[in-house]
C-alpha cells in the first residue's frame, strides 16, 4: 500500500471518530396496550393454538371437572402434582375418589433422588402459573420448592392452571402489577407451547426436549 493511499485511510478514520451525533434526550417509550379482559383471553387462547397449545376455560367450580375429562380422553395413567399448592390441594380432594378410570396421583413431595425414577416415566405434570402475556401468548411460570420446574419440562403432557384475571397485556405490565420488584424469584419462565425444536433442514419437531403436549386451563372466577 502506498503511503498516500495510507495516509487518506488514516485521515477517513480520524474524521470519522471526530463526528459524534446527538443522543436523544428521552428514549421513545414502549407502545400502551390496553385490552379488556375478554380481549386478553381471547388473544392469549389464540395466540397459544397457533403454537399446538390446547386451551380450555372453565370456571373456579368445574375446572377439576374439565381436568377429569382431559385426563380420561388422553388414557392418562398417572398425573405429577404438587401437594403443597392450592392447585395440588383441590386435585387431591376432586381425585381422590375419581370414578373414572384408574389414575395414580404422584405428589412431588420428596427428594429427586427418591423420586427421579417415577418422575421420569410419569404420563402427566400439572402446575399452576402466575400469569400470561396476552401480547405474546406465554404463560408464566414461577417454580419454587414447593413446584419445581421438573414438574413442566419432564412430562410428555404439561397441564397448566391459569387464573383469567392473571392474563396482563405485556412483560412490563405483569412486572409492575405484581410487583416482581419486592420479589423476584431465582427463575421465572415464560411458556407459548409444547417443546419444540428444528434441524438444519429446519424440520420442525415436537417433544424432543420437554413435553409433546401443552394443555392450559383458564380458570374464570
Amino acid at each position: 500500500m502506498s503511503e498516500g493511499s495510507r495516509d487518506r485511510i488514516f485521515s477517513r478514520l480520524h474524521a470519522a471518530s471526530r463526528q459524534t451525533s446527538t443522543p436523544d434526550s428521552q428514549p421513545s417509550g414502549l407502545p400502551i396496550i390496553e385490552s379488556n379482559h375478554k380481549e386478553k383471553i381471547e388473544k392469549l387462547k389464540s395466540l397459544m393454538e397457533a403454537m399446538r397449545t390446547e386451551v380450555f376455560i372453565g370456571s373456579t367450580k368445574n375446572w377439576e371437572t374439565n381436568l377429569s375429562e382431559i385426563l380420561d380422553q388422553r388414557n392418562v395413567k398417572s398425573l405429577l402434582y404438587a401437594p403443597r399448592t392450592v392447585i395440588g390441594q383441590a386435585i387431591e380432594n376432586h381425585l381422590k375418589n375419581y370414578s373414572g378410570q384408574a389414575l395414580q396421583l404422584i405428589p412431588y413431595e420428596n427428594d429427586i433422588e427418591q423420586l427421579k425414577e417415577t418422575v421420569f416415566n410419569v404420563d402427566a405434570g400439572i402446575t399452576s402459573a402466575v400469569g400470561a402475556i396476552a401480547e405474546t401468548g406465554a404463560l408464566i411460570l414461577w417454580p419454587s420448592e414447593k413446584e419445581p420446574r421438573l414438574m413442566s419440562i419432564v412430562p410428555s403432557i404439561h397441564i397448566a392452571v391459569l387464573k383469567a384475571d392473571t392474563i396482563h397485556n405485556t412483560l412490563l405490565e405483569a412486572m409492575q402489577k405484581e410487583n416482581w420488584s419486592e420479589k423476584m424469584p431465582t427463575n421465572v419462565v415464560l411458556v407459548s407451547g409444547p417443546s419444540k425444536t428444528a434441524d438444519i433442514e429446519m424440520t420442525l419437531a415436537f417433544g424432543v426436549h420437554g413435553p409433546k403436549e401443552l394443555i392450559v386451563l383458564i380458570v374464570e372466577d
